[in-house]
């Protein structure tokens, strides 16, 4: 399996054998994409150095857990892409959270695309949120759908993932397509029994929540989405779609562009702002349905755009527990 090595040395952590590792893998020049408040690094010392050992100094015994792997061909070439979480022992503070003492669980989607056995850029989400939730200090509006520990595939093949994709890719594709259609004529245009399962699962990020079926998925998530965004569009064209299998992967940096015009989503007071917004996905189809669909958005950019400082709200409400009240 492509990245390997790379992969087993992050999973083990131990620090030098990891920083040997992604040295190895990276191309000296990669283009490194990562969430806010990372954003963008160049080189693979400016991920080790600055990102994972920031996280493995706040959890000692950092481990990098899978749960899907998969490979395939875009239109800019041969993508890796791997969703699963880290975890340890959140021991110190990291990035202004402060520890639990108990073991945490971060999870992540990376993308990897791959010239010349090198990696030559890397786009990544990391669910901060997730951590801020588990240490007690999410600040801002609750998630509508459900917060839990997000499975892999419940048909539990997500690391001997092999075969042509070509059909699952094709459902995806008529979905996105359905979606799009909603200027149209509304939420029966898109038409989404025709594509996601009865009993499908939407694994939402913290913020948003995990949403159970095509009436959970429209209520926890789309409906609030749709009413604040009408106007959405999504960069499907400049993005980086594969398959494998029946699974299908996509990437953008960005995924979408949006004006909020309405009130619903994430408590965001609509006032015409315009974002964009990095949404990494995984998608798992089964009998020509979408039965799974692994999804997380950078929501800490998404405010940071309309101008709020999640990070530092979160500092103001842990004041107490780091002895920074003023008198």
């Amino acid at each position: 399996m492509t990245l390997s090595a790379l992969r087993q040395a992050l999973c083990d952590f131990e620090l030098e054998t990891a920083r040997a590792a992604v040295l190895d893998a990276f191309a000296p020049d990669a283009l490194i994409q990562l969430a806010h408040p990372f954003e963008t690094l160049t080189g693979p010392e400016a991920l080790f150095d600055h990102v994972l050992t920031a996280l493995n100094k706040a959890w000692p015994d950092l481990e990098r857990r899978e749960t899907i792997v998969m490979e395939g061909d875009s239109g800019s070439g041969h993508w890796v892409g791997c969703c699963g979480y880290y975890t340890g022992a959140f021991l110190k503070p990291w990035i202004g959270i402060p520890p639990t003492g108990h073991q945490v669980a971060m999870r992540f989607h990376e993308f990897f695309r791959i010239e010349a056995g090198k990696i030559v850029e890397m786009q990544a989400l990391w669910d901060l949120p997730e951590v801020m939730m588990q240490a007690g200090v999410w600040p801002m509006s609750p998630s509508l759908g459900r917060e839990w520990h997000v499975p892999g595939p419940a048909t539990q093949d997500g690391l001997q993932i092999s075969g042509d994709g070509s059909a699952a890719m094709q459902v995806v594709i008529d979905m996105l397509t359905g979606l799009a259609r909603f200027a149209e004529g509304g939420a029966e245009a898109m038409d989404l029994p025709r594509y996601w399962h009865p009993k499908c699962s939407w694994y939402g990020p913290s913020g948003i929540g995990t949403a159970r079926g095509i009436s959970g998925f429209r209520n926890w998530h789309q409906i609030p989405f749709l009413r604040a965004m009408p106007n959405r569009t999504a960069d499907v064209a400049t993005g980086h779609l594969f398959a494998q299998g029946d699974y299908v992967g996509f990437t953008a940096w960005p995924g979408m562009r949006a004006r909020i015009s309405g009130d619903g989503w994430l408590g965001i007071a609509p006032g015409g702002q315009e974002i964009t917004m990095r949404s990494l996905d995984f998608w798992r189809v089964e009998n020509g349905l979408i039965r799974e669909n692994w999804v997380l958005v950078d929501l800490l950019h998404v405010y940071a755009q309309i101008g709020v400082d999640v990070l530092a709200r979160m500092r103001e409400l842990t004041k107490p527990r780091t002895g920074a009240l003023e008198d």
